[in-house]
């Protein structure tokens, strides 16, 4: 039987669609620095195109990134794009696409957020945004970078969760696309240090809000923002 023909066309979308997601990649990398949730090549940004996830290489600045070093696996870990070796966290990003609905992920080492996970199991529901992450946000116990424990160890906390912590390790937000990957993580940086702060007033707790009241604010924002 004759070997089925791509058609130039599709072969022509799908570049120019990575080509678009790289570029988007790119400054959200690059905006993880700018904003302080890492430090130099820590942290690490994929979005998954069709069936290829484009991610970041392992220790390059993100200022140094082009449109030439585009780097992309198949959901099973096998380079199909590009020449630069693929994050070292990459079993996590897998894990998640493997898993979940998730079409972006930004893992980061957000300073308040790695200090709330090396204290509690889970960030206390301080705010309402905790209903926009499912609920409280848990902590998968430590396990070495990069390996399949750790993945394993993350989709556990992820369980029902857009977001989880690391121990001793940082943060992880998967989402819809790429901005909404990014907000979530701000988000739970925000709330981690809200909760630094508020529990670091001598004499008071602070006050958290319950189950119900997160399951509320998590309904209704749902349909926040502009819709159409």
């Amino acid at each position: 039987m004759a070997e089925e023909q791509r058609d130039p066309r599709h072969v022509q979308d799908s570049g120019q669609e990575e080509a678009e997601a790289w570029s988007e990649l790119v400054d959200t990398a690059r905006r993880t620095v700018s904003d302080g949730l890492v430090v130099g090549t820590s942290g690490n940004v994929s979005v998954r195109v069709g069936n290829t996830v484009l991610v970041t290489p392992s220790g390059v600045p993100y200022d140094r990134l082009t449109p030439a070093d585009l780097t992309g696996v198949d959901l099973h870990g096998r380079q199909v794009l590009g020449t630069l070796v693929p994050t070292s966290e990459l079993p996590m990003h897998l894990a998640v696409y493997r898993s979940t609905d998730a079409r972006a992920i930004v893992h980061t080492h957000a300073v308040h957020a790695t200090a709330v996970s090396t204290l509690v199991p889970e960030l206390p529901a301080i705010h309402y945004m905790t209903g926009a992450l499912g609920g409280p946000v848990r902590v998968a116990p430590y396990a070495t970078y990069g390996t399949d424990e750790l993945a394993e160890n993350m989709l556990r906390a992820l369980t029902g969760r857009t977001a989880c912590l690391l121990q001793n390790h940082g943060t992880i937000a998967y989402g819809a696309s790429l901005s909404q990957a990014y907000d979530r993580t701000a988000q739970l940086e925000w709330m981690s240090h809200l909760w630094l702060t508020a529990r670091a007033v001598p004499g008071l707790t602070p006050h958290l809000l319950t189950e119900e009241q997160v399951a509320e604010a998590g309904e209704r924002l749902r349909g926040y923002g502009q819709r159409g």
